[in-house]
């Protein structure tokens, strides 16, 4: 029996609120986050703007996971559902920044009656070692997002392909950003597939005992892992080696537990595509946090507790991975609802909405 659908079974339609309550909100960042909070703000009553700086909303959802994972009509569809309970959505509209035709993150805070800052975690964690300016490597997250618009008939804007047909492509980073570039690269026909992980590997079964009820360490290989990817645990890149100005191989080390380069353990790998996959470290400060001037984390992130959402300014919020730092979609939209409580309660002075 085909599974049952809400969509298709029309059970999933706008919730429109049967009152508005004359406050104005923006949220800025459409990813799961941002969505999230605007859905419930717009059935509270208040009118919604959502600003995102791409053309089409779902940040890392849209632009971040390969379509072959998730197919972005199921973004689509929720947009149009928002769109009919009165979210409006303004695209191509940067918030903060020196991009041309950016909009002054001080006005909006003082156009609206609060402000959701949901913009995620975009700075990429980095791997500063010798021939680091090599034309070839590129973080995940500027190879990922333009095959999705290649799929969806988007246009790069003038953007360099950054393409894996016919190379041997070295992945640095065994996670789920990691597994994506495996996956997108095959497609795309890469002679070779490499992934570098330099924690040791996992277990092929969980210790029940240890582990429950906790998620267990065992070894996982992903769909994309299974469609031919080498994996290479424990390994440290040392070095990359170039020809005419171009990355052509790897220098790298086996390392201990503690991560300590174990000597007579070095070896090369060819390299003609490197996708730097190691995760993000804080949300980008320049623009938008720098010309607010919120508080930030030890780590890096928006200062705001999980109580109330609320950063050091009056009146602006913040939620999901530009509050918590990276995490997964289910937590993004958890904090985007929960920080849209805590706007309801802001302007209202109580809230009907879940918590």
């Amino acid at each position: 029996a085909l599974p049952i659908c809400a969509w298709d079974n029309g059970w999933l339609k706008p919730e429109i609120a049967p009152q508005k309550t004359g406050k104005k909100v923006a949220v800025i960042g459409s990813g799961p986050a941002g969505l999230a909070a605007a859905q419930q703000l717009a059935r509270a009553g208040h009118e919604v703007h959502v600003y995102e700086k791409f053309a089409k909303a779902g940040g890392l959802l849209r632009y971040g996971i390969p379509d072959f994972k998730m197919e972005k009509g199921i973004i689509d569809r929720r947009v149009a559902q928002m769109e009919a309970e009165g979210v409006t959505f303004h695209y191509g509209k940067a918030v903060g920044g020196s991009t041309p035709g950016a909009i002054d993150p001080q006005e909006l805070a003082k156009q609206y009656d609060a402000v959701a800052l949901t913009g995620g975690a975009e700075a990429p964690r980095d791997l500063p070692i010798p021939g680091r300016d090599l034309s070839g490597i590129h973080f995940a997250m500027d190879f990922l997002p333009q095959q999705n618009r290649r799929v969806s008939g988007e246009p790069l804007n003038g953007a360099a392909d950054i393409l894996a047909g016919g190379k041997h492509v070295v992945v640095i980073g065994g996670g789920d950003t990691g597994s994506d570039c495996i996956g997108t690269s095959f497609r795309q026909g890469a002679k070779s597939v490499t992934q570098l992980e330099i924690m040791p590997a996992p277990p092929e079964h969980e210790n029940k005992g240890l582990t429950w009820p906790n998620w267990p360490l065992k070894m996982r290989t992903s769909s994309s892992q299974a469609e031919g990817a080498v994996r290479e645990f424990a390994v440290l890149t040392t070095k990359f080696e170039g020809k005419d100005g171009k990355v052509s191989k790897l220098h790298c080390v086996k390392v201990d537990d503690k991560f300590k380069p174990l000597p007579g353990t070095e070896f090369t790998l060819d390299a003609e595509l490197v996708l730097l996959a190691m995760g993000f470290v804080h949300p980008v400060h320049e623009g938008l946090l720098k010309t607010l001037g919120v508080e930030l984390d030890q780590r890096g992130n928006v200062r705001a507790s999980l109580q109330d959402y609320r950063t050091s300014r009056a009146k602006i919020f913040s939620a999901g991975d530009m509050r918590r730092g990276q995490s997964l979609v289910v937590w993004a939209i958890r904090e985007g609802r929960q920080c849209a409580r805590s706007i309801d309660g802001f302007l209202m002075g109580k809230t009907d909405l879940p918590g």
